[in-house]
């Protein structure tokens, strides 16, 4: 049985820039091929696509839709009709010639959307029709966010009433998705997402030493948060919440790197360390490719930080742990993740960074130890990859 993945549209596979689910799908993909598992990705159509080995299926769209918006407005929206209207039609051609029942396996609301609606029900039962939710939204509670997914995700819930599998991140989704659409709970599957082992690993301390110094960092504690720059995320939140640990360790650091989504919420994040003394120690280090790039900044970190307000299943943190580095964790996430992950609020962060960042009296090395051997045991792609599988063959319920 065939599984085409469908890339987003958001970025070209494999992402030169940070992107969650394009990371998913490459790994998704990687996966399955090493279990000779017959898969191909149908993505949209890049002039500079990164060179890879994979097998990539094109989707055409304007040059002006071929690179990733990260600013998310009115072109990005547009982009992603245009790009999920030629994907329907490309995967209309595709399941015509198909002579068995092969998996389709959607990421995003827009593309399984138009889709459904541009493809006969005739052609759509030649495939099994997979969803994953990727949208941290559907993790709280569902009196919060009813009108916003009725007005702003009306797609993705048609999108998950029409599909035959739902892959959700974490229990809350899947409780929300069961719930309140009313889809069989043994329709909807609790899966997590992985982290290329390989690729994000521990460097020697003389390669992070030599990172440290590219920076600018060298003798310094660094606390590393990753991701885009905006309110979900929580970048000036965390500057608050340091605050009290940069003034009493000048040799601490908040760095933090990703595309900026919204530019007046990085000037309230800059204006917020000058107004409370500690810019100088508040560093933005750009953006960065996953991969290669990533991990050599994972391994700058002595821990990394992790504030979001919601999110489905945070690559961020698996990565990581996959590289020997603790997170920090200031949020409510409705997912245990494991060894590795040191818990704080605004009442104990100070001791946290203090006894185990600042003075490593609280077993550092060993936590690192275990965040590391929690990566490889529980969330390689292959493992993922499996679960994914048994789902996509009947071989598991819900």
């Amino acid at each position: 049985m065939k599984i085409y993945e469908i890339g987003t549209g958001y970025t070209s596979i494999p992402a030169q820039v940070a992107a969650a689910t394009e990371s998913v799908v490459e790994e998704l993909t990687k996966a399955y091929i090493s279990m000779n598992e017959p898969v191909e990705i149908i993505d949209i159509s890049a002039e500079n696509r990164k060179p890879n080995t994979l097998p990539i299926t094109e989707v055409g769209v304007p040059s002006v839709f071929r690179k990733a918006d990260v600013s998310l407005g009115i072109i990005h929206k547009v982009k992603r009709v245009v790009y999920s209207v030629a994907l329907a039609f490309k995967l209309k051609k595709i399941l015509k010639k198909e002579n068995e029942r092969c998996v389709l396996h959607f990421h995003n609301q827009y593309n399984m959307f138009f889709f459904t609606k541009l493809v006969s029900r005739r052609l759509r039962k030649k495939a099994i029709t997979a969803y994953t939710n990727h949208n941290g939204l559907w993790s709280l509670p569902w009196e919060e966010v009813r009108e916003t997914m009725s007005r702003r995700y009306f797609q993705e819930i048609f999108s998950m009433k029409n599909a035959d599998i739902v892959f959700a991140l974490n229990p809350l989704t899947k409780k929300n998705i069961e719930e309140q659409l009313e889809i069989p709970e043994n329709k909807v599957f609790l899966i997590s997402n992985g982290v290329n082992t390989d690729e994000y690993r521990p460097l020697s301390l003389d390669e992070k030493t030599e990172l440290k110094k590219k920076y600018s960092l060298e003798g310094r504690h660094v606390i590393l948060q990753v991701g885009s720059v905006y309110e979900n995320k929580g970048q000036a939140r965390v500057v608050e919440l340091l605050c009290s640990a940069l003034k009493n360790n000048k040799n601490l650091v908040y760095a933090y790197a990703g595309g900026i989504v919204s530019q007046e919420y990085h000037n309230l994040l800059k204006q917020t360390a000058e107004s409370l003394g500690i810019s100088q120690q508040v560093i933005y280090l750009g953006t960065f490719s996953p991969g290669e790039e990533m991990n050599c900044l994972y391994n700058i970190a002595d821990s990394t930080i992790f504030a979001s307000e919601y999110e489905g299943f945070p690559l961020v943190c698996i990565e990581s742990l996959s590289c020997g580095i603790p997170v920090i964790l200031c949020s409510d996430l409705s997912v245990e993740i494991g060894n590795g992950i040191l818990k704080a609020d605004k009442n104990t962060i100070d001791e946290v960074i203090t006894g185990t960042i600042i003075n490593k009296s609280h077993n550092y090395e060993e936590i690192c130890r275990k965040a590391r051997s929690n990566a490889v045991e529980n969330y390689s792609w292959k493992k993922i990859a499996e679960n994914y599988l048994k789902a996509f063959k009947g071989e598991i319920n819900g």
